[in-house]
């Protein structure tokens, strides 16, 4: 059975006030890109913040972060959010991402948002990897019809806290039907975080792991941070 790629996503949109360990600061981020690391992650994700916790993809920020995690563990490939949700308006999203100058290796699109095929281009265009992100039906359908089905970097199905493995299996058989030549990163969120990371495993799909999908260890209890997580999950995956 061939090793489990394991990526650790640290933060996420969350913000401190639900973990006091959620990193937050560029050196915060570099701590725990590099401990996720020595745990067993194979790739960083990570959220841009802004000293308060909220996501930002402006330039300055995006660099301070990446520059950080370069610096704490090089040559760990390194990837950030392009959320929507951390910039609501097409044209300023997409203005933003073209100034970023101190760039990740790759970069998360969620398909079902605005812009998304004209931002993946954007990045396309500055060398950098793009993972598609893919939340339901509809979204496998629309990136099933574009040019990302060639060139992304890696495809992730994105499951909520509600669903379980038959939507995994579901969402699996799309986009495989699609013909991607890009692996297929498998992950849920809350409850559904641990019993998708396991059929993740189990179907020999990439997984991911951090305090971005959960806070809590697979016995239920709160992690203290995210190299308790990737560990667990490294465990759990080579049962």
């Amino acid at each position: 059975m061939p090793e489990t790629y394991v990526k650790a996503c640290i933060n996420g949109a969350r913000t401190p006030d639900q973990h006091p360990g959620l990193p937050v600061t560029p050196d915060e981020l570099a701590e725990a890109a590099l401990r996720a690391h020595e745990a067993g992650a194979k790739a960083v994700h990570l959220h841009p913040k802004t000293p308060d916790g909220t996501d930002s993809l402006e330039p300055d920020v995006v660099a301070a972060a990446v520059e950080a995690v370069r610096t704490a563990v090089p040559g760990l490939p390194l990837g950030v959010t392009t959320g929507f949700w951390a910039m609501p308006d097409v044209h300023a999203r997409r203005h933003a991402v073209e100034g970023w100058t101190v760039l990740p290796d790759f970069a998360s699109v969620n398909w079902h948002e605005p812009g998304s095929a004209e931002l993946a281009q954007v990045l396309r265009d500055k060398g950098l990897g793009v993972e598609i992100g893919l939340f339901h039906a509809d979204a496998v359908a629309s990136w099933a019809e574009s040019e990302m089905v060639d060139h992304a970097m890696r495809v992730m199905i994105e499951l909520q806290g509600d669903d379980d493995v038959a939507v995994a299996n579901e969402m699996l058989a799309l986009v495989r039907a699609a013909g991607s030549p890009a692996p297929v990163l498998l992950h849920g969120l809350d409850e559904s975080c641990w019993p998708l990371l396991e059929h993740a495993g189990a179907c020999g799909a990439q997984t991911r792991i951090g305090m971005e999908d959960t806070l809590r260890l697979p016995d239920g209890s709160v992690a203290p941070d995210n190299a308790a997580l990737v560990a667990a999950a490294v465990e759990l995956l080579s049962r």
